[in-house]
């Protein structure tokens, strides 16, 4: 076992090492990254671990959404990510005859950002990699490899060597695999990855100085040639091309065929080609995302096609809903069962994104000029029903997250009508010393409980009873839009109709840290609700 010294790696002087953190994360991407930022604002003594020497270079995952904004601004680093991304652009459909035949481009913003934003990967992970510096208690040991581990009921025993060969023993509490679709940690555990037989191959093409006509993506459905066209920020645009199987990937990596595929794809000829690389893309999701006190996160976890750009925002989903859980249990706030819940609440999401990146490949490539057609045409139906064109253009179709079992009390709700388990939104609110700012600034990084109601005062206290002190929660309470005005520190006000709160006046919503709904209760059953809650924390202290 490592010994109580801290530990220097003779070939690295400029990391030292604690001999033991309460979690270790391998893999440095988006998806570790973001647990390591979040872990760090809960005070989490964290080791992460990545074998390669700095972040990425080349693009790689082009599109960020609201949630994993929201995800951002949880980790305190929101503003600098919007300043480099394109946000809300939408998707455009062609037909193989030039005709726009949908559209897909939502104005909605219910968890306080656009739904769709353009961002370049290798930028995010260096704002990721410099927001760690905010944390002493983080350790990032880029250049490391994680050679092997073994766990006991105590912990886990981590092989790691160092820059310029050599190893050296470093201890855990808990160790999540954000390693990749190649996972070590997810192979050691003998954990299989289970899926569609989906496997198609896309060249890509990156391109640089690419002054677009359009701000959105244009998909291009022509089963001759299936491509889409995808902005980014700083004049960037990528292309990607459906490889037919029977075609060499040579063949198309060749600069005159990949010159000849822009041309005739409406690419700005004054762009410069920075990449080009033929990818294979699965779906595919891992039977298990832990076992015992190892967890696998991001692509080490589930593989998904791009056509949905939701490969990365998975990832920092199963982040966002792993770091609080990991710091409730290390500071033993919550006990270990309640880990449990991250494979139960996060993998159905995963698979339910798999599959609709499946169908969405199926409009964008279609198999032949028929099912071309077809879809063109059922489209252009669609949008004579204005129910229908919503639908599709705010993204309606996009499954929400939802929990169905958890860290939650259910309300006995229809599926369909309840708040349990569910994003809460995030509108703007009014302060009462006039200020206008996002909801989740005024909630901290915990617990917290909003009392909607147009009696603020009344409603804060009837929150008052020690049974919610267990939870350290804050209590807010939030006034409807146009009911009167805040007063007081802990009122708000709506500033924007907030439609998935609509028929819930007089009603507490206790917010989890990754803004969940745990529970959500009449004011006048509170007290039943409390005791409830804590039978729930409880639960998660059972062997």
């Amino acid at each position: 076992m490592p010994s109580s010294a801290p530990i220097r790696s003779a070939s690295d002087r400029s990391v030292l090492f604690r001999p033991h953190y309460p979690v270790a994360i391998v893999g440095a991407g988006p998806t570790g990254l973001t647990l390591a930022n979040l872990l760090g604002v809960y005070g989490v003594d964290t080791l992460l671990l990545e074998r390669n020497a700095a972040t990425v270079h080349e693009p790689r995952a082009v599109s960020i959404d609201d949630e994993s904004l929201r995800t951002m601004q949880t980790a305190g680093l929101a503003g600098d990510v919007l300043k480099q991304t394109v946000a809300g652009y939408g998707s455009h459909y062609y037909s193989a005859a030039g005709r726009c035949f949908a559209k897909v481009q939502p104005t909605e913003q219910p968890f306080g950002y656009p739904r769709r934003n353009a961002f370049r990967q290798p930028v995010l992970e260096r704002q990721l990699r410099e927001g760690l510096g905010r944390f002493p208690q983080v350790t990032a040991a880029f250049g490391h490899a994680l050679v092997s581990f073994q766990q006991s009921e105590g912990g886990v025993a981590l092989r790691v060597t160092p820059p310029g060969g050599g190893e050296f023993e470093i201890a855990c509490g808990y160790l999540v695999g954000c390693d990749g679709a190649s996972s070590l940690v997810r192979r050691t555990l003998g954990i299989a990855m289970s899926g569609s037989s989906f496997n198609q191959r896309w060249l890509i093409v990156d391109l640089e100085n690419s002054l677009a006509e359009s701000p959105h993506t244009k998909v291009f459905c022509n089963p001759t040639r299936p491509c889409i066209a995808l902005p980014g920020p700083q004049r960037t645009r990528r292309y990607e091309f459906k490889l037919h199987p029977h075609e060499r990937d040579e063949d198309f990596l060749a600069p005159d065929a990949v010159l000849r595929l822009l041309e005739t794809h409406e690419a700005d000829p004054a762009s410069r080609i920075v990449r080009t690389a033929v990818y294979t893309f699965h779906a595919r999701l891992a039977e298990q995302w832990s076992r015992g006190r190892v967890f696998l996160a991001g692509d080490a976890a589930h593989l998904m096609p791009p056509f949905a750009g939701q490969g990365m925002n998975s990832g920092l989903r199963d982040a966002n809903n792993l770091a609080w859980k990991l710091a409730a249990v290390v500071r033993g706030d919550l006990g270990r069962g309640l880990l449990a819940s991250y494979q139960s609440e996060r993998r159905d999401h995963a698979a339910a994104m798999i599959a609709l990146a499946l169908r969405i490949g199926r409009v964008l490539a279609p198999r032949n000029a028929w099912s071309a057609w077809l879809t063109e045409n059922l489209f252009r139906l669609l949008d004579l029903v204005p129910k229908a064109r919503d639908y599709i253009a705010q993204m309606k179709f996009k499954p929400a997250p939802r929990f169905a079992a958890g860290f939650l009390l259910p309300d006995g709700l229809s599926a369909r009508r309840t708040p349990v388990g569910r994003l809460f939104p995030q509108p703007r609110v009014l302060t009462g010393d006039g200020r206008s700012m996002p909801l989740d600034d005024m909630l901290g990084g915990g617990f917290s409980m909003i009392a909607r109601s147009r009696r603020p005062e009344i409603a804060l206290a009837t929150l008052d009873a020690p049974e919610w002190d267990r939870l350290g929660a804050r209590r807010i309470a939030l006034l409807p839009r146009g009911a009167g005005s805040p007063s007081g520190p802990a009122i708000v006000q709506e500033l924007e109709d907030v439609p998935a709160l609509a028929g819930f006046d007089d009603h507490m919503f206790l917010l989890r840290p990754d803004r969940y709904v745990a529970a959500c209760l009449p004011l006048a059953q509170i007290k039943s609700g409390a005791a409830a809650v804590s039978a729930l924390i409880a639960g998660t202290f059972e062997r």
